[in-house]
């Protein structure tokens, strides 16, 4: 699983035998959360969330949301 972008102490990590929707998951001290990608018309949503503060999923979101389309493409990289 290739840790695809770092950004304030988040470490958002894309799985290589993943499952759609194309998604990421984001790791932050010992929580993590899953976040769909969304699309060029859709803005990423949370899926699931493990173990983070409310403050830090909103961190998260907002990083993955800034780099959305940078992310799907990575995804397509890995997927196909």
């Amino acid at each position: 699983m290739p840790t695809v972008l770092r950004k304030d102490g988040f470490a958002v990590r894309i799985y290589f035998n993943d499952h759609l929707p194309p998604h990421v998951h984001v790791f932050k001290g010992g929580g993590q959360v899953r976040i769909s990608l969304g699309g060029e018309t859709e803005r990423p949503e949370l899926i699931q969330i493990e173990g983070m503060s409310n403050k830090d999923v909103a961190k998260a979101l907002e990083i993955v949301t800034e780099h959305q389309l940078e992310l799907l493409e990575k995804w397509k990289e890995i997927h196909g």
